[in-house]
């Protein structure tokens, strides 16, 4: 059914709606525009570009305010965002495709990957014996690498001493907590079984195929003058200040291709990967992942354990973790009332965010640049998003 489309835009939303004479006019949801300008105006944001799409189609997308305040520079379907921890499930997807190809099996301990493992001690003077779906689960108890060597690291390589120095956090299994290493060890896992760079596995396997052309660890000096600029709201004034690249995700070849939240890229191009995973594994005749192995990848795999970012308000039970993926299991208030069970994504540390609800077959996706949200997850403006979009989608 085609959506309504609203008979009004304010001049911002138009102007960001019509980003070449070329393009066609885009499909509206009503309702999501108002409320993303709402929150431009309190200045929780200084701009936002939403979607919903299906498998197969474009339901909405919309653009709103700045991306950049000062340039007064609009957002536009093609503006290029960090998205962080959103290139977690990419990561899960590339071990997977690696797998259907029998080239590894995520039960295996990833000593028999990166040998320098096998000596690894839990808390309690135990061999490790870590798998690759506990260091794509959160539930490893691997130590962070931190200090000047990690900011100084130009490769993946590079960071596996790093990661063996800092002691473990936890038993593995334990307890779920959120392990930026045990994401990047997975990518390292990639090179060595591939035998190419993480971001040239990506580009060849994934990116390429599904013509995400902008979505890129590296960006280009062409790429990079669409990048959004970040904000933080002031504490005090409550205003939008612009705040410098998190350190480390500078986007820049001299740092590795970090699979825990390197990626830069576009709304229309993560569209086309969470279109992907709609599909079935598929995109325009491309297989990526077998039915099967798209099943496992947004199954939990984390059993009873609580986890992620709600654990305060007593919802980690509500959630578990699939392959670099997080699962909703129960639908609670607020961000996840909308969504049904088994709905899987994840979200950014500067705003983005994009799930994926199998049962309603739609994709939310959100795209914004604030670095000091309390919880991005959990956030105004994704609820203000979602809840706008699922009552444009619930009229006939």
């Amino acid at each position: 059914m085609k959506p309504r489309v609203p008979a009004v835009f304010s001049a911002l939303t138009f102007a960001c709606l019509f980003p070449s004479w070329l393009e066609a006019e885009p499909p509206v949801l009503p309702g999501i525009g108002a409320a993303m300008q709402g929150l431009v105006g309190k200045q929780e944001i200084a701009g936002a570009v939403t979607m919903v799409v299906t498998k197969d189609r474009v339901l909405h997308l919309e653009c709103t305010g700045f991306a950049d305040l000062a340039a007064q520079r609009l957002m536009t379907p093609d503006t290029l965002f960090w998205i962080a921890s959103m290139s977690k499930p990419v990561t899960g997807v590339a071990v997977l495709m690696l797998q259907e190809q029998g080239k590894l099996d995520v039960s295996d301990p990833v000593a028999k990957y990166l040998p320098e493992f096998a000596g690894l001690k839990t808390p309690t003077g135990r061999a490790a014996h870590l798998t690759i779906t506990q260091i794509l689960t959160h539930t490893s108890g691997l130590g962070e690498a931190s200090g000047p060597a990690a900011t100084e690291a130009k490769t993946l390589a590079d960071l596996v001493p790093i990661w063996l120095a800092a002691p473990m956090q936890d038993e593995p299994g334990a307890r779920w907590k959120y392990c930026q290493s045990g994401i990047n060890a997975a990518a390292r896992i990639v090179e060595l079984v591939s035998g190419q760079s993480f971001d040239a596995f990506l580009e060849q396997h994934l990116f390429g195929p599904l013509g995400m052309k902008d979505t890129t660890f590296y960006p280009s000096e062409v790429q990079r003058a669409r990048l959004v600029t970040a904000y933080a709201k002031h504490p005090d004034t409550g205003v939008l200040e612009p705040v410098p690249p998190r350190q480390g995700y500078e986007g820049t070849r001299n740092r590795p291709p970090q699979g825990n939240g390197g990626l830069f890229s576009t709304p229309r191009d993560y569209a086309r990967f969470c279109q992907m995973l709609l599909h079935g594994g598929t995109w325009e005749g491309h297989r990526f992942l077998g039915p099967e192995t798209l099943k496992f990848l947004i199954t939990p795999q984390t059993g009873d354990l609580p986890t992620g970012f709600f654990q305060a308000q007593g919802l980690g039970a509500n959630y578990g973790w699939g392959i670099g993926t997080c699962i909703l299991r129960r639908p609670h208030e607020g961000v996840a009332a909308m969504l049904s069970p088994g709905t899987f994504g994840h979200g950014g540390a500067w705003g983005t965010q994009a799930w994926m609800d199998p049962v309603q077959g739609v994709a939310y996706l959100l795209m914004i640049q604030r670095s000091n949200l309390p919880n991005s997850d959990g956030s105004e403006v994704r609820r203000a998003f979602q809840e706008a979009a699922a009552r444009a989608l619930a009229k006939p």
